[in-house]
């Protein structure tokens, strides 16, 4: 019986391994044609090429669901068009253990997506992003660059490039007053961490007065605010690609300065409960070989995958906002769709035993 189930186990992981390759190599191909139109300045295709190599772990993390999930359907309907599965319930196996057997190479991807999700990707993605703002001039003034916005009190900020060894390029600064009118706008071409506070560097400063603006260059001008280089490398990264700790202090942090963290309590949510949706999607899988998909071609399975897989995804992209627009908790627009795929999984598995 052992044999039986290290034999499920390995054509499993073999398959989804195979999968993972085959999607991943597109992606990146993809990724590396996209990224040579972004090129110039300093951003050239070395540097398209690292910035692609930096954003691989982010790729895996986004393709394990549906990698397990593919890999369990292909790997069990080969077996399954081959007659194995029906050999091995003759032998006296278990519905169940083949189900269990089946989902150990999918616990086992999803231990590894935690991991690279929590640890590894939020650290290459930020370096990447950062990386790629200061090759395209972050330096430059905010009409001029790309960059991320974001408010503190009164003051509206846009940063160029937030390195994570706490430099800050091209950053620009605009302070109204309570009736919502500009008081000074000040843009400064670097900004360096000094453990409770920013120095600006070259800075030029504009302030409006009653009938006039005056404007001032200084070298250097000290800058209070509570953004640390920790909080402030959060806003170079999307939501989605933050780690879990990243996003909750972050979001209690918007929380506290009134703002919305809708956005990313979302993205918490959905990277708490990856696990628990990924191990239904291969549920689902499992019905499929032993339910409707038992004796269809491979290349009708790879469909019917595709097709579930991307149904299960926009329901998630389309309950997301939904929650946001609103104002109903994420965590339903989370768990819906898992709810829908387990319930459909535990129904096809009841008639497949």
């Amino acid at each position: 019986m052992h044999k039986i189930d290290g034999y499920v186990m390995r054509t499993v992981g073999g398959a989804i391994f195979l999968v993972m390759v085959v999607v991943l190599s597109l992606d990146v191909i993809f990724a590396f044609i996209a990224e040579l139109e972004d090129t110039r300045n300093d951003y050239q295709t070395l540097q398209a090429l690292w910035y692609v190599a930096l954003t691989l772990p982010r790729r895996i993390y986004d393709y394990l669901p549906l990698g397990a999930f593919m890999g369990c359907l292909v790997g069990l309907g080969a077996m399954a068009s081959s007659s194995e599965l029906t050999v091995i319930r003759a032998a006296g196996v278990s519905l169940k253990r083949i189900v269990w057997s089946s989902m150990k190479p999918a616990l086992l991807v999803v231990l590894l997506g935690v991991g690279i999700g929590e640890y590894v990707a939020p650290t290459t993605e930020r370096i990447a992003q950062s990386d790629k703002a200061v090759a395209l001039g972050a330096g430059r003034n905010v009409a001029e660059a790309h960059g991320v916005w974001h408010r503190e009190g009164n003051t509206f900020m846009h940063l160029n490039a937030v390195q994570p060894n706490g430099v800050l390029h091209g950053v620009s600064l605009f302070k109204f007053d309570d009736q919502r009118q500009l008081q000074v706008s000040r843009f400064a071409k670097r900004a360096i961490y000094q453990g409770d506070y920013w120095l600006l560097e070259n800075v030029t400063s504009t302030r409006l007065e009653d009938e006039r603006t005056v404007r001032e260059q200084e070298s250097l001008v000290r800058w209070e605010t509570g953004l640390s280089p920790s909080v402030l490398s959060v806003l170079i990264v999307k939501p989605e690609n933050l780690s879990m700790s990243g996003l909750y202090t972050y979001a209690n942090y918007l929380g506290e300065q009134g703002l919305s963290a809708a956005r990313y309590w979302l993205a918490f949510w959905k990277k708490v409960l990856m696990p628990v949706g990924t191990a239904v999607m291969v549920l689902v899988a499992i019905s499929f070989v032993f339910g409707p998909l038992r004796s269809v071609t491979m290349g009708f399975r790879v469909f019917t995958g595709l097709l579930v897989g991307l149904v299960f995804k926009y329901m998630q992209d389309l309950l997301g906002p939904m929650s946001m627009v609103y104002g109903f908790n994420p965590v339903l627009a989370v768990l819906a769709p898992i709810a829908i795929n387990a319930v459909v999984g535990a129904i096809l598995m009841r008639r497949a035993g």
